[in-house]
């Protein structure tokens, strides 16, 4: 059978999951053939090099982080500020279903690689962006009910500092305490946007009968 788009997947679907699991570095082109079930013509027909799978692996991830991710947090709830804590509880998720090791796939590879590769440094922030798109879509439909003058597209960085920073903190300390204790101090910065934002809503004018 020729090679075509299902083997190009298993390829990228295993070595995501690979770096994901034992890092760039220590992930040998031979396991991931291994893994991948396939030989190494069939690699290189697609990559002339692990650097240039590396690239691929970033690529699919923007394509995957809407029908991987985003689209399983939409599916829980229609609130756009609690699709925000949604998808911050399911990488809190993640991290027990793996005993607080490994953390975010991305997050991972821009601490390994993205010093000494300038394209898949590009590509990292381009994940991250996307990221941080999506959540200001969510908040920029939660319309007044944050302060007109609250910065959404800041505040969207914000919350992938939070998820970023809290993953790292419950991965050194073994436990999804930091983790929680992140959540909650932007759960209690949300809620006081929130209030702010109510304070200054004009009241609406009762109903003349």
């Amino acid at each position: 059978m020729a090679d075509g788009p299902d083997t190009k997947t298993k390829i990228l679907e295993a070595a995501f999951r690979l770096f994901h699991e034992q890092g760039y570095h220590a992930t040998s082109v031979s396991t991931i053939l291994r893994e991948a079930g396939i030989n190494s013509g069939s690699l290189y027909h697609f990559f002339d090099s692990k650097e240039r799978l590396l690239e691929g692996v970033l690529r699919w991830a923007l394509d995957a982080l809407r029908p991987l991710v985003m689209n399983a947090v939409e599916a829980r709830t229609d609130d756009p500020i609690e699709r925000i804590f949604a998808l911050l509880d399911q990488y809190r998720d993640g991290m027990k279903r793996f005993g607080c090791r490994m953390g975010c796939p991305i997050g991972n590879l821009a601490l390994e690689v993205a010093d000494d590769h300038p394209e898949a440094r590009t590509l990292i922030h381009q994940n991250f962006a996307n990221w941080s798109a999506v959540v200001k879509g969510w908040l920029d439909a939660s319309g007044d009910r944050l302060p007109a003058t609250c910065n959404r597209e800041q505040l969207s960085k914000m919350v992938l500092t939070v998820m970023e920073g809290a993953i790292m903190q419950a991965r050194a300390a073994g436990n999804l305490q930091p983790f929680d204790d992140s959540v909650a101090q932007f759960r209690a910065y949300i809620d006081a946007l929130k209030r702010e934002a109510a304070g200054t809503r004009k009241p609406v004018a009762a109903t003349m009968v």
